[in-house]
């Protein structure tokens, strides 16, 4: 159960799972009488938490397939090429010291200008060394707060981009059963043409966040913004370093 309690999961996980399912959630509210709670609604409640936990497994394997694809010409994970001395996200005196740090971590030279043009796989190979280092050596949430924001950001653009055609597809599902409920009127749900409007106009809002808000290029921009915070947790370690 912890595994579903800590910040990562709440906000990457069972978040964008929350936010694919809204449409369900908000018809059975609206359907059902909370007032006086009967056997169906016990039912109900225990089905939707089940249903919280599996949304939150399901956002996770799509999301780590949704990763695999955006990225294969990388293996799968996103590139970090920050340290690279052609990015231009971070200047080049800041890179400088940066590699030099890590050369030392790792007890290997750092690749010089001419050496990455020379032979880019090796210096690319560099690199990914010294991201996976980065990555042991960050793992403390709290030294590391604004690094782990930036991780929950991107796992859940990433995790609700692989939820989102599910998302669509339920919204359509959603009106379709209110009509459904409303036309045949079944004993144990309710609805009026009021709350038919209502759920139609949530549902076209939630519709078209996931339409025009989560998009590739946010993902993208949500990778960026992590690897650009990871390579500057090179700040904190070199002082750690220092004061040890």
């Amino acid at each position: 159960m912890n595994e579903y309690l800590d910040p990562y999961a709440i906000k990457a996980r069972l978040a964008p799972a929350a936010l694919a399912i809204a449409p369900v959630i908000v018809l059975i509210v609206l359907a059902f009488n909370w007032a006086q709670p009967s056997l169906p609604e016990a039912i109900i409640s225990l089905a939707v938490m089940v249903l919280f936990f599996a949304a939150s497994n399901v956002a996770r394997r799509l999301g780590k397939r949704k990763e695999r694809q955006l990225f294969a010409t990388t293996g799968g994970r996103p590139e970090n090429r920050e340290l690279s001395y052609l990015d231009k996200t971070l200047d080049d005196r800041t890179k400088d010291r940066y590699r030099k740090f890590l050369a030392r971590q790792l007890d290997q030279p750092a690749p010089t200008r001419d050496m990455e043009v020379e032979d880019p796989d090796e210096a690319a190979a560099f690199y990914v060394q010294c991201y996976n280092w980065l990555r042991e050596n960050t793992r403390d949430t709290e030294k590391f707060r604004i690094l782990f924001n930036e991780n929950i950001a991107y796992g859940y653009y990433r995790n609700l981009l692989a939820l989102k055609p599910y998302g669509i597809m339920l919204n359509l599902l959603t009106i379709a059963a209110a009509a459904a409920i409303i036309y045949y009127k079944p004993d144990f749900a309710e609805l009026t043409h009021g709350k038919l409007v209502a759920l139609g106009i949530l549902a076209a809002v939630h519709a078209g966040y996931l339409i025009f808000g989560v998009t590739r290029r946010a993902v993208l921009d949500a990778s960026k913004a992590y690897a650009r915070q990871l390579t500057l947790s090179c700040e904190a370690l070199i002082v750690q370093m220092k004061s040890a």
